[in-house]
């Protein structure tokens, strides 16, 4: 089954795209800062969030690695 058409997978897919780009943000700005607009812009809004975001980020990635540790 696609992470698409799962939500636990889909909102684990954003929110690891979340830490990828705020981390790609912070270690090249220049390649980010540079695609602003179109598709790319997507990944600098993410880049965004994640570092506005960044307290909030943090625990839902500790929550979702705690229910993935839980056996369900």
């Amino acid at each position: 089954m696609s992470a698409i058409f799962h939500f636990e997978s889909l909102l684990l897919v954003i929110l690891l795209l979340i830490c990828t780009c705020s981390y790609i943000k912070a270690q090249f700005p220049s390649i980010m800062d540079r695609n602003r607009t179109g598709i790319l812009g997507l990944f600098w809004k993410l880049g965004r969030i994640g570092e506005r975001l960044s307290p909030y980020v943090c625990l839902c990635c500790i929550l979702m690695a705690v229910r993935n540790l839980i056996p369900s």
